[in-house]
């Protein structure tokens, strides 16, 4: 099999659809209290065109008592290529979950430094993703309300 035969999963970006940031006293990193991250992606297929799909990525972090950021994303690939069901399903539940994440948390890196003292610059560590995604429907993609 020749490299050009391989199949491909092309990304073509994300866009940032959601902030959402509420602080009620100022942070500081050396507080010992937990940092609260949850990041939960979902797939959206288009109805339209069957090589594209899209991730949507909401990232929650929480400090209690000090603040909360809500960050959600759209990450849109498409496939290309001779593709097995099973490489699809790694391509969608792994890899391009893996390859959007790092937008994410240099946005969210970006952000904390720059919305003054109430956090410092956040840097949140690597995600694995594994498992089957949630599929979203049209009525709830993120930005088509």
């Amino acid at each position: 099999m020749n490299i050009s035969d391989q199949p491909k999963l092309l990304f073509h970006g994300i866009e940032i659809v959601r902030t959402n940031y509420y602080s009620e006293k100022k942070y500081h990193k050396d507080i010992e209290t937990p940092i609260d991250l949850s990041v939960n992606p979902k797939v959206f297929y288009p109805k339209d065109n069957v090589k594209d799909f899209s991730i949507i990525m909401e990232v929650n972090i929480r400090v209690e008592k000090y603040f909360n950021l809500e960050v959600a994303a759209v990450g849109y690939f498409e496939l290309n290529g001779e593709i097995t069901p099973e490489i699809k399903l790694n391509f969608i539940n792994t890899n391009a979950p893996a390859i959007m994440f790092p937008y994410l948390r240099s946005f969210i890196s970006t952000f904390t430094s720059n919305i003054g003292i109430n956090s410092g610059t956040l840097i949140i560590p690597p995600q694995f993703f594994s498992g089957n995604l949630e599929t979203l429907e049209n009525d709830n993609y993120p930005g088509e309300e």
